[in-house]
């Protein structure tokens, strides 16, 4: 173990962030968690996330300038499958603002707001909002480095939802992530959503979680500018609501134009 931990602490130049001009840079998000990159200027995403239970979204985010990007999804809990066809009830905004670079001794840092939450749309007087909430109103923190294998980038931020609080819960949250490339293909990634405003009133029967959500991927790029995710979410799950954990498939593909 100790052999291990040298190892890793020796293939990172600590203090070197990922060089610009790279083809593969630090992702905008991770599986959820938002990171603080953003799109360059002039080039736009494509994302399709297929969900359990037959659900889709689909978002199209641009970079507007270098710092900040803007971006709408929609999507179905039930997309595919026999029964009667569900949609989410609106469009879902993505916004996000870089307010400071990253350097070689600090992180970058971003404000920005997602709505888009995850899962089953419930509505109801007393719910209104998705299985596992959007993250709202955030502000984010990233920092790279280059290892011998690729980049390696940790994410930390706190985010609060103000449009799915019809539960009673308006707590602030905070989430936490990490990202390394294994070769210039293949990349792994893992986050921690800690869920902290879903824990009140009717929450506490519809949270499918065990202490928030720890969510992990593997991302391969096997052509270029094109992203195939496979995502292990809620490896936290309760035994007593769900069988096991949520495997999800997420597609996304950037140009340029």
């Amino acid at each position: 173990m100790k052999r291990l931990i040298i190892l890793l602490s020796c293939s990172i130049t600590f203090g070197q962030t990922y060089p610009t001009g790279q083809n593969y840079p630090p992702p905008t998000d991770l599986i959820t968690v938002p990171t603080a990159a953003t799109l360059m200027r002039g080039s736009f995403s494509l994302g399709m996330r297929i969900q359990d239970g037959g659900g889709m979204i689909l978002g199209l985010r641009a970079g507007i300038t270098d710092r900040f990007q803007f971006g709408l999804s929609y999507g179905s809990p039930n997309l595919i499958g026999d029964d009667s066809l569900r949609w989410y009830p609106r469009p879902e905004a993505n916004l996000k603002y870089m307010l400071l670079d990253e350097s070689i001794t600090s992180p970058g840092v971003a404000i920005g707001l997602n709505t888009q939450g995850f899962g089953n749309f419930n509505q109801g007087d007393s719910l209104n909002r998705y299985d596992m909430k959007a993250y709202g109103f955030y502000l984010s923190a990233s920092k790279n480095w280059k290892t011998s294998l690729g980049n390696l980038g940790f994410h930390s931020g706190v985010s609060y939802n103000f449009t799915e609080t019809d539960d009673g819960d308006e707590d602030p949250n905070l989430f936490f992530g990490m990202d390394i490339e294994l070769n210039p293909e293949f990349s792994v990634l893992m986050e921690y959503n800690s869920a902290l405003n879903e824990n009140n009133m009717t929450t506490e029967t519809l949270a499918i979680s065990r202490g928030g959500y720890l969510n992990a991927a593997l991302r391969w790029t096997f052509v270029e500018h094109l992203h195939l995710e496979l995502n292990f979410n809620n490896l936290l799950f309760d035994e007593d609501k769900v069988d096991y954990f949520k495997r999800e498939i997420k597609i996304i593909y950037i140009e340029y134009f």
